[in-house]
């Protein structure tokens, strides 16, 4: 333990054996003044933080220096009414400010306290319960704006975590506030408590015990008594009035003196009215001398702080002008505009409303849900999507890149409806004709009017921004095995590696590398494979990747072992799987035509051959669309990946699976066979 955190803890514990042991005068003495000093050093730094949270101690500090002080009260208590003396500070301080006349002093000590209670700690008191409970009210929408700079691009996510945690520690910090205020409070009223006692007690030790007359004892215990009472309720009035100035704290740039002189002393020419006003009531029976110099003051203050502002001009036009281009030809500018963000949405001006929440627009806030969705689904993080306007495109027109690249691209009608047909032959419902832009589904947009008669007439209705976060969710799917890069897999393995750091150690990065895991993920994230399961993948690449580095049979056993999230994924409630099984002639045939090489192995059949396959797949898969269900083939586990490369450019939707990628509780329907002849 450092020498420092002993210090504190050593601290506590004298402050308990202070109110058990007697302490000698000297050591009062000592003690109190460090009260004092304490006290002065708390109010000096709450004068100089710029914000609230850069004193984020001062909850816990103020219970420590007020159970301090109160530990400096039991043992100024028990040393006043024992041995009629409490050190020298306090004979001290009781001295000077009575005097001759204890009542004066003890009216001193009364009006202390009356500031410190009614007035610094009730209002301190209330500041920090309605700073707690307006804070509290506000973090809903500060997290949102979080997540709207987070998505439009303007912060990244280390950033967005540190707003979200400052906000939390305000939170945190103000509903401290609202309960160490009572503390202060309440040493408020003890400090009464124990003058009375010690003024009562005190007198009736003195007369009963020690033999002095009311006077003698008047003098003597009251002058000790508000001695006691001056040095305890200074520090606590400084205190009290550190904790107001924390909690009105605004943050700025500056500390308190320098935002109070900024800003008392702004505007000059009200120091001229000031000074005049005081000038004039020389007039009155005040002191002319006395406001002549006062008001002389303010005007050469109000002179000196115009001239001031009249030498501090702004920069000319010319200035500012080749600072800019000075700016413009700094390299970093030019290094800024090779920048690439991973996602992009642009729309055109037409679609502004869905991004602009003035207007009712939600669009950041679904692609919030939608990249908290996908990392449920999928397993991991999509990057922030930057969206922007594009007055190059057509007023309704949007399009959605990756890594720079158009991938997609569709059309909203904000004043309409999207209107699914359900297969019907005959089609009578009144819109313009257009397709699904997600899946490619016929579908008409209807007019708000048009949206009960084809909801009854089973049609499925959607609005335009549900449109579009469905097309932009698919989208993402699609290409999420582009958007895991290097840096996103050491992102991954860092959080695995906070509970599995044994496990991450044995793959990664012997005999793995990083971009070896990389190439694995975005395999199984290509054939829509979530990659949540990262213990279970890592576990089979521990044990694999000792036989192998080929990350395309590493791919292979990895799937193997997510047999049962596959499984699930297929089902979905059904009671058995459907399949086209791929038949054991074209199993050999494909089998006979991989070619093994030192990068690894791939299919290399001839064109003939490869078309019979895909023609057979096709007649299948269309087979398996007109029952309306999802194209899976079937093969043995040696050939998977190579129909899975052959098919790929074809049917990428096309889902190939292998006979140990499936439970064997699992029934299954084979309603096709996929042959070359």
């Amino acid at each position: 333990m450092r020498a420092r955190d002993f210090s504190v803890l050593l601290g506590v514990i004298s402050i308990i054996v202070m109110l058990v042991i007697p302490l000698p005068g000297w050591l009062l003495s000592i003690l109190i003044l460090t009260n004092i000093s304490l006290a002065l050093i708390v109010i000096l730094v709450s004068m100089n933080t710029t914000e609230a949270l850069q004193f984020s101690v001062f909850p816990s500090l103020l219970l420590l220096l007020t159970l301090f002080r109160l530990g400096l009260n039991v043992s100024t208590t028990r040393s006043i009414l024992a041995e009629a003396d409490a050190g020298g500070v306090v004979q001290t301080f009781g001295t000077f400010v009575i005097g001759d006349n204890p009542l004066v002093g003890f009216v001193v000590f009364a009006i202390l306290v009356i500031i410190q209670f009614l007035v610094i700690t009730k209002g301190s008191e209330r500041v920090s319960e309605v700073s707690a409970r307006f804070t509290l009210d506000a973090m809903p929408g500060k997290q949102m704006s979080i997540d709207a700079d987070l998505n439009a691009g303007m912060i990244n996510e280390q950033q967005a975590k540190e707003r979200r945690e400052k906000i939390e520690d305000e939170a945190d910090f103000y509903g401290a506030m609202d309960g160490a205020s009572k503390f202060v409070k309440g040493d408020a009223i003890a400090g009464i408590v124990i003058v009375l006692i010690n003024i009562i007690f005190g007198l009736i030790i003195g007369m009963a015990q020690g033999g002095m007359g009311f006077t003698e004892a008047m003098n003597t215990y009251m002058r000790l008594t508000v001695g006691d009472g001056l040095v305890s309720q200074i520090p606590a009035l400084l205190i009290s009035t550190a904790t107001g100035i924390v909690v009105t704290r605004v943050a700025s740039e500056g500390n308190l003196s320098a935002d109070v002189s900024k800003q008392l002393l702004r505007y000059p020419t009200l120091l001229y009215v000031a000074g005049g006003t005081v000038f004039f009531l020389g007039f009155t029976p005040i002191n002319p001398i006395l406001t002549t110099i006062i008001a002389l003051i303010l005007i050469g203050s109000g002179f000196f702080l115009s001239r001031r502002n009249t030498v501090e001009e702004e920069p000319t036009e010319e200035a500012v002008d080749e600072s800019e281009s000075e700016d413009m030809k700094a390299p970093e500018n030019v290094v800024g505009l090779i920048n690439m963000d991973p996602i992009e949405f642009e729309f055109g001006y037409g679609l502004i409303p869905l991004a602009d929440s003035n207007q009712g627009g939600d669009l950041l806030d679904r692609i919030v849900m939608i990249r908290r969705q996908l990392a449920i689904e999928l397993g991991v993080v999509i990057p922030v999507v930057r969206i922007r306007d594009n007055i190059q495109l057509n007023p309704n027109e949007y399009r959605l890149k990756v890594k720079g690249n158009q991938v997609a691209q569709g059309e909203l009608l904000l004043d309409h409806y999207l209107a699914m047909s359900p297969g019907i032959e005959e089609d009578d419902l009144d819109g313009v004709h257009t397709t699904e832009p997600a899946f490619g589904l016929p579908a008409k947009w209807i007019t708000e009017e048009a949206k009960d008669d084809a909801e009854m007439s089973g049609y499925t209705v959607v609005d335009p921004p549900s449109v579009v976060s469905t097309h932009i969710t698919e989208i993402i799917k699609q290409h999420a095995h582009e958007l895991l890069g290097r840096q996103e897999t050491q992102q991954l393995i860092d959080h695995l590696k906070e509970n599995y750091p044994i496990l991450v150690e044995e793959v990664t990065p012997e005999p793995l590398a990083v971009g070896d895991v990389q190439k694995v993920l975005a395999k199984l994230l290509r054939e829509k494979v979530s990659i949540k399961n990262l213990p279970v993948i890592f576990e089979t690449l521990a044990d694999f990747a000792k036989m192998t580095t080929d990350t395309d049979l590493l791919t292979e056993y990895v799937r193997q072992s997510l047999s049962s999230q596959i499984t699930n994924d297929l089902m979905q409630n059904k009671d058995q799987l459907k399949v086209v099984t791929i038949s054991g002639d074209v199993e050999k045939l494909v089998a006979e035509h991989v070619q093994q090489t030192e990068y690894g192995s791939y299919l290399a059949m001839d064109p003939d051959n490869q078309q019979r396959i895909i023609q057979s797949v096709s007649e299948n898969v269309e087979n398996m669309s007109l029952q309306e269900e999802q194209p899976i083939l079937l093969c043995s586990p040696t050939i998977r990946m190579y129909i899975r490369q052959l098919l790929d450019r074809y049917f990428p939707q096309v889902v190939v699976l292998s006979y140990n990628e499936i439970e064997p509780t699992v029934e299954i329907q084979s309603i096709g066979v996929v042959n070359v002849s």
